[in-house]
């Protein structure tokens, strides 16, 4: 039975490096000298490819080598499951995550790695007052514990980032990069990335980005109406902000992005004219460019009245001879009412798929700033809780755009803010009755009655019997718009719920030897589980580094008197007793193999145990031996 302690890859986030080594070996083994990269050969493997003068294209700062190893350096935290602060914790599929979400996205990499449809962020802005995440390259978990104060320390404050501070961009980009690598690997070939930003950092993002996705993965920088009027103070009002959207490969990129819906004023151009039963149409130029045309592009089209006529001065048919009279004779040409006009082709209304997306967004189509804190004022019942919400119709457009309705897509938020993601996804999901799914991942911002920007905040919490701290605020948001959304009563039913986690250190104790008391030592790593945590902390943090979903289906039983859990329709077997005697070995291991049989998993069962949870050693031997022998090969103990 091999047993997980603290430092085991299977008790850490995946590690990055490691992974990239795999890869690199499978294409290049010839580059491997003893275990190590030959970079030599390697270059001359790659050929022109490599970059080797000292001037180089690209975007750097002060600090990106740090960032870049905060990427890729694995987590020891865990998230401690908060079914208290939940809702509908056994049936939902969506989470809210409190905390640092650098913490969160490596945790995040085993069990949702390549699943994510669309991620949205609405990072801070830097302009000045915002908050940026210090990040700790050495102990992030221990950093974060101290910044939200669950733990001692040096007293840090969650501080702005001014332009005093004489690294202002730097600063951002160090927070913003490995935040960014961690979430490509996270969306599938087709997922979607879209970040709101200002003019203040777009230049520095967009660099960023074609670094982080590859230039060729960019896909458009959309422009959005903010707000009606420009402030007066300003010399050139800015009345917009930007979307930039990046798509993980771009092979997919029609998959990635779809096409919105027809308006009202674009269906007032379809019209049926001639009767058709496909019902009404709406007809297209058959021209087309000369640039690309072949010889077949210039054949002579006889009209119904008898003339006949060939494409205008300059252009070509927009296709060739045989489709023209195909079409033709599936009356899906339209020469007009006389039958003498150039021919164009009738697309039908019940066969189209929308129109193209634009890369200019109206505030009447998506929403304003001012109608996003109207929203949000009616929905808290008090102004000012949230500071700069986005519009829930900005972001249900994003959704619209880029998931599909039934195929339970993940739409991730790693900077949730105010929660509106997931309000935009259960909006759209009544709109189009969707089963998509929703993650939110907020860092659990002291608020300070003190501060009078946070004030309203604070004061919302404490009347309200709160913690003081922003992700309190999105549970809050979440629960209101569930209970609106029930009172509509609009849509099909849906999964209104979440499922809390919180970030944390691990449940399992390094080895810490304490020279100045070396017997408590000893006797603490007897059983390297902490003292101060449950069952289910245990159990979810197995589910985590194990790589399986957080929602994943859980079925409990009692066998031999013990709790054993079934994780994903018998993948995974947990018991964690801490009472597991010679004598329960038999009933237990065999009660195990029964469910296993019942359940019929698809694929190799593991079976995890509390390691201290054996009597004795004859205990655990006898369960491995009575598991191994009807075929359940990985059995392990925490």
């Amino acid at each position: 039975m091999e047993k997980l302690e603290a430092g085991h890859p299977d008790t850490q986030s995946e590690d990055i490096v490691a992974e990239n080594i795999d890869r690199l070996r499978e294409l290049f083994p010839e580059a491997f000298t003893e275990g190590q990269v030959d970079f030599e050969v390697l270059r001359e493997l790659l050929g022109d490819a490599v970059e080797t003068g000292d001037e180089k294209y690209g975007l750097t700062w002060h600090g990106k080598r740090k960032a870049r190893r905060l990427a890729l350096t694995p987590s020891t935290g865990t998230l401690r499951p908060a079914p208290e602060e939940s809702v509908d914790w056994d049936t939902t599929q969506n989470l809210m995550i409190e905390g640092d979400n650098l913490e969160v996205l490596k945790l995040l990499q085993k069990s949702y790695a390549g699943k994510v449809k669309l991620i949205y962020i609405d990072p801070p802005y830097n302009t000045g007052s915002d908050f940026v995440y210090p990040d700790d390259f050495r102990d992030n978990i221990k950093n974060y514990l101290e910044l939200v104060g669950q733990v001692d320390g040096e007293g840090k404050k969650v501080s702005s980032n001014t332009d005093a501070g004489g690294r202002f961009h730097t600063t951002w980009l160090s927070m913003m990069y490995p935040r960014l690598k961690l979430a490509r690997g996270l969306l599938r070939p087709d997922g979607v990335l879209f970040v709101t930003i200002d003019d203040g950092e777009v230049a520095q993002l967009k660099l960023l980005l074609c670094e982080v996705f590859g230039e060729e993965n960019f896909v458009a920088s959309v422009a959005w109406q903010k707000r009606s009027s420009p402030d007066a103070r300003d010399t050139i009002g800015s009345v917009h902000d930007w979307l930039l959207c990046f798509v993980r490969d771009a092979q997919h990129v029609k998959d990635a992005i779809g096409k919105m819906p027809l308006s009202p004023k674009r269906k007032e151009a379809y019209s049926n004219p001639d009767g058709d039963p496909r019902g009404p149409w709406a007809s297209v130029d058959m021209t087309g460019m000369t640039g690309r045309a072949t010889k077949d592009q210039y054949f002579p089209v006889e009209l119904p009245s008898g003339r006949t006529v060939r494409p205008p001065e300059g252009r070509s048919w927009g296709l060739v001879q045989r489709t023209f009279e195909e079409l033709r004779d599936d009356n899906r040409i339209w020469f007009g009412k006389d039958g003498d006009n150039v021919p164009r082709i009738k697309r039908f209304l019940n066969e189209s798929d929308g129109q193209v997306v634009p890369s200019l967004w109206s505030m009447k189509e998506v929403g304003s700033n001012d109608e996003a804190k109207k929203e949000v004022n009616a929905l808290m019942g008090v102004p000012g809780v949230f500071d700069t919400p986005k519009p829930r119709r900005l972001i249900q457009r994003i959704v619209q755009i880029a998931t599909e309705p039934q195929r339970e897509d993940i739409v991730l938020d790693f900077f949730a803010g105010s929660g509106t993601t997931t309000h935009a996804v259960w909006a759209q999901n009544a709109a189009d009755a969707g089963t998509r799914r929703s993650i939110l991942v907020q860092l659990p911002e002291p608020l300070d009655l003190e501060r009078r920007e946070q004030r309203a905040a604070a004061q919302f919490c404490e009347s309200a019997g709160l913690s003081l701290n922003l992700a309190e605020l999105t549970k809050e948001r979440l629960r209101r718009v569930r209970k609106e959304i029930v009172a509509d009563g609009e849509g099909e039913p849906q999964d209104l719920g979440f499922r809390v986690f919180k970030l944390d250190s691990s449940n399992i104790r390094p080895w810490d030897p304490q020279p100045e008391d070396l017997e408590a030592t000893l006797f603490d790593s007897v059983d390297h589980l902490k003292d101060d945590r449950t069952e289910d902390d245990i159990l979810f943090e197995v589910l985590l580094k194990l790589g399986l979903d957080l929602t994943v289906p859980i079925e409990e039983r009692s066998i031999a008197g013990k709790r054993v859990h079934s994780i994903g329709g018998g993948v995974l077997f947990v018991c964690l007793a801490t009472d597991i005697q010679a004598e329960d070995a038999e009933t237990l291991a065999m009660g195990i193999v029964n469910w296993r049989d019942e359940l019929e998993p698809v694929g190799e069962v593991s079976v995890v145990f509390r390691d201290s949870g054996f009597e004795s050693d004859v205990a655990k031997s006898n369960v491995a031996a009575i598991l191994e022998q009807h075929g359940v090969e990985t059995v392990r103990s925490l």
